[in-house]
């Protein structure tokens, strides 16, 4: 026990000295300018900030894979739902099904989305907002989001069960992933990020949501990186992993954890960061905390 308390305090203590690091990196990364490796670019090709909430979601639930195809899929669907995503799908019908016929994102078909802009268009017919519906689950006395993430995901999983003689496909399973197996819930935690904070790169569409109950949405970058900085050991990431790095992010940020997350991430995406040392790292801020 001795032990392990001094392990902690010795993270605690990392921690808190590589926070000038991480200013530097979100002074550099944290701007709209670099966007455009990241799915959240789309959303800001729309003003109406319902279009940008039905974006978002979509553009999130989408992330996966290569940067390349998923920037590709996301031009694919949103061309086919016309001018204004959120009239598409509040108006969605067997039409509109037909129109995402061929659409595929690696294992999502248009199928799969077809069935989750169905469960939107109730969403939108019962509480009008899909930021309304998630505060149904909503308690800000809750340690974190993952129980409002968890009722939002189940309900949805729950409405299109009732209607599908109590079974969902796996593709929608998949998109509506739920914090109750313990999944790490990357996808729907970055969509949380970008309506719920708000700056230059993130959204702030939202707002009733506390942003310190926010769970950092954990990538192969963000667990590399974490890895490498000391806020976790583990080498199979998992839900129980992004806690542990949040409550990292919250000694040195208790009102924003989640703050760093987009400049971070750039540290893999654009650097083509891969934990190994080259000369290059020597300008990176983490250098000093990078094994060399």
């Amino acid at each position: 026990m001795y032990t392990v308390r001094n392990q902690r305090c010795s993270v605690s203590k990392r921690t808190a000295q590589i926070k000038d690091c991480l200013e530097a990196l979100y002074a550099r990364y944290n701007r709209r300018e670099f966007i455009g490796s990241d799915p959240l670019q789309f959303v800001y090709e729309y003003s109406n900030p319902a279009d940008m909430e039905v974006v978002a979601f979509l553009a999130a639930d989408l992330a996966y894979g290569r940067v390349q195809q998923i920037q590709k899929s996301l031009a694919d669907l949103l061309g086919r739902m016309g001018k204004s995503p959120y009239a598409f799908v509040r108006n969605f019908g067997k039409a509109d099904r037909r129109s995402l016929t061929g659409f595929k994102h690696r294992f999502t078909t248009g199928r799969d989305i077809s069935d989750l802009l169905q469960l939107l268009r109730n969403v939108f017919e019962q509480s009008g907002s899909i930021e309304k519906h998630f505060l149904l689950g909503y308690n800000k006395d809750d340690e974190n989001i993952l129980p409002a993430l968890t009722k939002f995901c189940d309900t949805l999983s729950a409405m299109y069960a009732r209607e599908h003689n109590g079974q969902i496909s796996r593709g929608l399973k998949y998109l509506l992933t739920s914090p109750t197996g313990g999944s790490v819930c990357k996808r729907l935690n970055l969509f949380l990020r970008w309506m719920v904070r708000d700056d230059d790169v993130d959204t702030g569409l939202w707002k009733s949501v506390d942003k310190t109950k926010l769970i950092v949405p954990v990538d192969v970058h963000m667990a590399r990186l974490c890895r490498i900085l000391g806020f976790h050991d583990r080498k199979t990431v998992s839900l129980s992993t992004a806690i542990k790095i949040t409550k990292s992010f919250t000694e040195i940020e208790p009102n924003d954890p989640v703050k760093y997350d987009f400049a971070l991430t750039r540290v893999g995406i654009v650097e083509d960061c891969d934990g190994n040392y080259r000369p290059s790292c020597r300008k990176c801020e983490l250098s000093g905390f990078c094994s060399k």
